[in-house]
């Protein structure tokens, strides 16, 4: 599929559930007290914004995969929330690979839960996991997510980076969390993991928070590696440009989706938990599928129906985001509702 700008688009974010077990400041600010099941455990937390009954069902994702696949997507990311709160995702991560057409299916989580999980997922064929892990500090991760559950975190981390799953480390560049980067960064160092520092983007509680300064990260990264550079072949489907050094075991990835815009390169629509396509991050248009698969009276879509819709989403994919102006976003909710 090309869209109106001569843009291949053949990578699909879907967001499974929008319950997460952490409260992220920048994600989705919510006191722990307000949340049903926090008491039970990190597994049971649920948003109190998503009833279950919400979100797709495994045979709908299923569906639109397929149909995806079909028209040329060819790589899956599974998100949330955090979306191994979801049960079942290691099944439908079999079933996703199942899919004629289908490349890679990958995962993004915050790690708490992954330990219970990477066999399941190893085994059901995952291609990739993305672990969002902020601060390697404990106190500094319990004030930024409201949990004390850093160690589960970075055990998940070290567990599948020595499963053989490709594994990656997502940090927000956050100014109040400064201070932990470059002991983040050697964690490329230390594991088979690349390490990406990801702009704050002004989605969200996002608008309300300041960004830490990207450059000044890698001008001290310099310092400790004097033979940082460029990666020049692709790594992954995203936007991340990468570099390594000869102390380093991973690699150093750069997301700027802020002050260097790959929206000349953007090959992505995402799918919301709740059925919603969504052409570019930055704002609230897309299209809803969900009165096409739960149809009232008139009988479910076929699937050339929804073809059709993903084939206006992607033409309705505009040139560019607008971050540098915050006045022409439109998009008014949270990266856990959207699928970060």
């Amino acid at each position: 599929m090309v869209d109106s700008y001569g843009r291949v688009i053949d990578y699909m974010r879907i967001s499974v559930t929008d319950r997460c077990n952490l409260h992220c400041s920048y994600c989705r600010a919510v006191r722990k007290e307000e949340v049903p099941g926090w008491e039970e455990g990190p597994e049971s937390a649920l948003s109190r914004d998503c009833p279950e009954a919400a979100s797709l069902r495994d045979d709908e994702i299923l569906r639109i995969v397929r149909i995806a696949a079909q028209l040329g997507i060819r790589h899956f990311r599974i998100t949330g929330g955090e979306p191994l709160l979801r049960p079942g995702v290691p099944d439908l991560v079999r079933s996703m690979k199942e899919c004629p057409g289908v490349s890679t299916v990958t995962l993004t989580t915050n790690g708490i839960c992954l330990e219970r999980f990477l066999d399941d997922l190893k085994g059901a064929g995952l291609d990739g996991v993305n672990i969002s892990l902020d601060t390697p500090d404990r106190e500094t991760y319990r004030r930024l997510t409201g949990s004390d559950l850093f160690e589960r975190a970075y055990r998940g981390l070290e567990l599948c980076a020595s499963s053989g799953i490709p594994t990656k480390l997502n940090c927000v560049l956050l100014e109040e969390l400064k201070k932990g980067f470059e002991e983040l960064a050697r964690t490329a160092a230390r594991l088979p993991v690349d390490v990406r520092f990801i702009e704050l983007m002004p989605i969200g509680e996002g608008r309300r928070m300041k960004g830490a300064d990207p450059e000044a990260l890698r001008r001290r990264l310099k310092e400790i590696w004097p033979d940082l550079h460029p990666v020049k072949e692709k790594c992954g489907f995203g936007p991340a440009k990468y570099e390594t050094a000869a102390g380093l075991r991973g690699r150093i990835g750069w997301i700027g989706a802020v002050s260097h815009s790959f929206c000349e390169s953007c090959n992505r629509l995402r799918l919301t938990s709740r059925g919603f396509i969504k052409p570019c991050l930055c704002y609230g248009e897309g299209i809803d599928l969900l009165p096409e698969l739960r149809p009232c009276g008139a009988g479910q879509a076929d699937d050339g129906r929804i073809a059709e819709l993903l084939k206006r989403a992607i033409s309705r994919k505009p040139e560019g985001h607008s971050f540098s102006d915050p006045d022409r976003i439109t998009e008014s909710k949270g990266m856990s509702e959207i699928g970060g």
